[in-house]
């Protein structure tokens, strides 16, 4: 258990760029009943980290401590909680991971193969594209097109959808075909054009996934005919299209499925692809990089 009262964090007071993070020295948190407090590793940099930020998501509460997902030791744990001290995990922060110490609640065991970096990558876009391809219902035969196949969560939902037997379709830009012909998908590039490329490959598409948004939905909405098993987790504009949004706020049974990931990824079966690490103070670069895409793979922050 840490012997300090005080730790360092990131933290903002107002909505704006990146300029309004402040890296500041706060209270060291105290766990609940059934939380336990994280000496972090590696933190997650995530899209929605910095569109809170800029006030997309309207009224936060002030001061914000971004950061949704973590890789860290046990330091200390509430009543009820069956983590133990010490012990390597990682998961969804409660109270921001962007910090040394962070709390949490729904966190997973880190296999000791799992790097601090791969971990902390996992929770957001492992949860995302398991609950896509769950909603979608995707069986073995059956063509899934993905677009924003080569981002964090289209990387992820590409491999578990090929492994489960569907053939993949998946968007990119020309710098990324290549990675996706590597993870088994047929590479489409995307932009204008795409739904003729498309229909060179197949005039079959059973089920879409947007994982990227940029105004893509006309087009998969052309190719997969109907607005049925079609599925968006980026564009804001789909309920006006009659297509499902999908959002979820982590739930215990997604430890579960962040330990069958993990497993994965330690035996071969799931790619990560890893982007720039950051330092905690360089955290406004790192949400600058996030927001312009400069980077490909998973953006993380390195704490300790």
């Amino acid at each position: 258990m840490s012997e300090k009262t005080t730790m360092r964090a990131i933290e903002y007071s107002t909505f704006g760029g990146p300029d309004v993070l402040r890296l500041e020295e706060v209270d060291l948190p105290e766990p609940g009943p059934g939380q336990v407090r994280v000496a972090v590793h590696a933190a997650g940099v995530n899209t929605l980290d910095w569109k809170i930020r800029e006030g997309q998501l309207g009224e936060q509460p002030m001061p914000q401590r971004p950061g949704l997902e973590l890789a860290g030791v046990v330091d200390a744990t509430g009543s009820g909680c069956r983590a133990t001290i010490g012990e390597q995990i990682f998961g969804w922060s409660l109270t921001g991971a962007y910090a040394d110490y962070a709390l949490a609640d729904i966190v997973a065991s880190k296999p000791r193969a799992l790097p601090w970096h791969e971990a902390a990558s996992l929770p957001v876009a492992g949860e995302a594209a398991v609950r896509a391809l769950r909603e979608l219902e995707i069986r073995p035969g059956e063509t899934l097109l993905i677009h924003g196949a080569s981002g964090t969560v289209g990387t992820i939902a590409t491999q578990l959808a090929i492994a489960a037997g569907a053939i993949v379709i998946g968007t990119a830009d020309d710098a990324n075909t290549d990675y996706l012909s590597g993870l088994g998908a047929i590479p489409v590039k995307y932009g204008g054009g795409l739904t003729g490329r498309v229909r060179e490959i197949t005039t079959r598409i059973d089920a879409v996934l947007d994982a990227a948004g940029f105004g893509a939905l006309p087009d998969l909405l052309a190719l997969r005919g109907s607005t049925e098993r079609i599925l968006t987790l980026a564009d804001s504009a789909a309920s006006r299209k009659g297509v499902r949004f999908s959002s979820r706020t982590p739930s215990v049974n997604d430890a579960e499925s962040l330990t069958e990931l993990a497993t994965k990824v330690t035996t071969g079966q799931l790619r990560l692809r890893r982007g720039h690490i950051y330092s905690l103070p360089q955290a406004a670069d790192a949400q600058q990089d996030s927001a312009t895409s400069h980077t490909r793979g998973k953006i993380t922050l390195k704490i300790s």
